[in-house]
């Protein structure tokens, strides 16, 4: 079966980005092993993405309470579904992640909150609570985190890490259990070169393995 990978960006900087050259290094080494795999890239950034306002939420409430969307807010759900079966439609996964604010951008967040939805990604149970839809079938997902200030092992008052602690377990509650993370952490005082380097490097390793 040919492999199918989506490269989901959420940086907006082009080529100046650090995730996006990490990423970069990470793709080229999965298409040197598998050269016929279907890969495409979604840039978040690009417009594609829908809002996920008024008429979206009345659309996911009346789902919730077993009813039709209509009208806008029916053309709102549409449009949610939509962005998650691009999405869904992939069995292999890279996302790119800059730190924002000890966060995620934000506009990854839209992301999460248009695909996150009720029979879609997950389900409820009043007794067992949630149902992780995107469990067994074989997904995997590859995650490239960087940031300038935060690193790991500097003191509060260089931030906290709210970025990879809220993705990798938005990925989890999914149902995607097969993460693996690549780390970009320099901080401001680092060797840029070498700890980029080693970032790219490992990317490679895991693009190989991917």
């Amino acid at each position: 079966m040919t492999s199918t990978l989506l490269h989901i960006s959420s940086s907006p900087r082009g080529t100046a980005s650090e995730s996006l050259r990490i990423a970069d290094a990470f793709l080229d080494a999965y298409r040197d092993v598998h050269p016929d795999a279907q890969m495409h890239t979604w840039d978040l950034w690009d417009g594609s993405l829908p809002e996920f306002g008024p008429d979206a939420a009345a659309a996911k409430m009346a789902v919730f309470g077993g009813a039709d969307p209509e009208g806008a807010a029916a053309e709102a759900w549409r449009a949610a579904l939509g962005a998650f079966d691009r999405f869904d439609a992939f069995d292999r996964v890279l996302f790119s992640v800059p730190m924002w604010n000890g966060g995620v951008p934000y506009i990854l967040k839209q992301f999460i909150d248009v695909i996150s939805q009720p029979g879609a990604v997950f389900g409820v149970d009043p007794q067992a609570g949630y149902r992780h839809l995107l469990a067994g079938r074989g997904k995997k997902a590859a995650v490239v985190y960087t940031s300038a200030v935060w690193g790991p092992g500097l003191g509060p008052e260089f931030g906290r890490d709210f970025q990879s602690t809220y993705f990798t377990d938005w990925l989890h509650w999914t149902g995607i259990e097969d993460v693996a993370e690549i780390h970009f952490h320099p901080t401001l005082t680092g060797d840029w070169d070498e700890t980029r380097n080693e970032a790219v490097n490992a990317a490679k390793d895991l693009g190989k393995r991917f």
